[in-house]
């Protein structure tokens, strides 16, 4: 993409920004509708549970195949296609009679999850005329990102259990809808210019240096969203919060976490490799204090608070890290992060939640600390291995 065309777009970042919180706000916000699916439809926790695992499912499997096979495409129509399939499948799940067409609404805008946000990433970080202006665009698209993983749900469960459940599905589609309305009026054609072939972009999973990276995003993501999802059972059950406390405690949490991304959209664009490095090493300190604060409902709370900032940080350099590693094939690259993130996303859950199971739920925590440790190696190995690719990025920038 030509970097005057997408610096003149800098009005497009809002935009980007809106649709992938509607596009992440749709997978993650039904987490705190899955006991009102259940009573609603009459079926189990368990099977409630396919809207959120089987959603997740699909993104992996789509991650790296959908932004391929749409990476030669004009962004605007690719914009256009994942919102106008994401609106009208939510908006079919506001009425859904049953609990199978309500799943199938969840299941066929899932294959689309990546390839708006791995574009929306793309466009992001080829606009700006600087480094650390481009670092900070991404981490404002990133935003979205976000709010839509943990804010979305407790939003959805107040509008569920405050005025009704469709009220709730309809939030997830009047979101969409918006994005979409304004992609229509304010986004103008964004041809790729110079299109990479399908095989030199898969090439990249060669490079060291990608695969590296994609294992430090894994591992990172897996530690900290594996445990954040048993966050609300570790506050109740080992803190011995109320639950109104939890849930108000969890949406500051997500609201640091949109607060952290700003912090990494600044501090990656000055000092990338300390910010990288910082991460899981500050996230493991912060786990061990919330591990020995036990069920002090003040320590914890302040641990979590911190928690939310440094994870909105880390998450941002994941995306960082991927993303700068491939700028060849950036969409490619997002949709390989999306994929690598979710499996680390799976990966960890078992770990904590093997954790619970043989111990207790205090015990959680303590499957961070080897799943950032592997990060943490993997990011010292990427670090490692960037001056071999310095120059190959640095002639990519020059031509583009």
């Amino acid at each position: 993409m030509n970097r005057s065309k997408t610096t003149s777009g800098k009005a497009i970042v809002p935009i980007l920004t809106v649709g992938v919180f509607g596009i992440l706000n749709t997978e993650m916000g039904v987490v705190g509708l899955i006991p009102y699916v259940a009573e609603r439809f009459g079926v189990g926790v368990p099977d409630a549970g396919l809207l959120v695992s089987m959603f997740a499912l699909i993104v992996a499997v789509a991650g790296p195949t959908m932004p391929l096979l749409f990476s030669r495409m004009n962004r605007r129509t690719v914009m256009l296609l994942a919102l106008g399939v994401f609106t009208a499948c939510n908006t079919v799940a506001v009425f859904a009679p049953t609990f199978e067409v309500l799943l199938a609404a969840r299941v066929v805008p899932a294959a689309f999850h990546p390839l708006y946000v791995s574009m929306a990433m793309a466009v992001a970080q080829q606009t700006g005329e600087t480094a650390a202006e481009r670092a900070r665009n991404s981490a404002r698209v990133f935003m979205g990102v976000s709010a839509g993983m943990v804010v979305g749900a407790p939003v959805a469960g107040v509008l569920a259990s405050g005025v009704s459940f469709p009220v709730a599905m309809a939030f997830f589609a009047v979101v969409c809808a918006a994005a979409l309305v304004m992609t229509v009026v304010f986004v103008p054609s964004m041809p790729v210019e110079r299109p990479l072939s399908y095989g030199k972009q898969v090439a990249i999973l060669k490079s060291p240096f990608v695969l590296v990276s994609l294992l430090a995003a894994g591992a990172v993501n897996a530690a900290m969203f594996g445990f954040y999802s048993y966050l609300s059972d570790y506050l109740g059950s080992a803190v011995g919060m109320a639950p109104a406390l939890v849930s108000g405690l969890l949406l500051v949490y997500g609201i640091a976490n949109v607060a952290g991304n700003a912090v990494a959209g600044r501090t990656l664009g000055t000092t990338p490799r300390a910010t990288m490095v910082a991460g899981p090493l500050v996230l493991a300190v912060l786990y061990a204090l919330l591990f020995m604060a036990g069920a002090s409902v003040y320590a914890a709370g302040a641990v979590v608070l911190a928690l939310g900032v440094v994870v909105g940080v880390a998450n941002t350099c994941d995306q960082y890290m991927v993303s700068r590693s491939a700028l060849e094939a950036p969409d490619f690259a997002n949709g390989l992060f999306l994929t690598a993130t979710n499996l680390g996303t799976t990966v960890g859950t078992s770990v904590c939640g093997a954790l619970i199971a043989g111990g207790s739920t205090h015990a959680a925590v303590l499957g961070t600390f080897p799943l950032l440790a592997l990060g943490l190696a993997a990011t010292l190995g990427r670090l490692r291995l960037a001056p071999r690719k310095a120059a190959e990025q640095r002639a990519w920038q020059h031509v583009s």
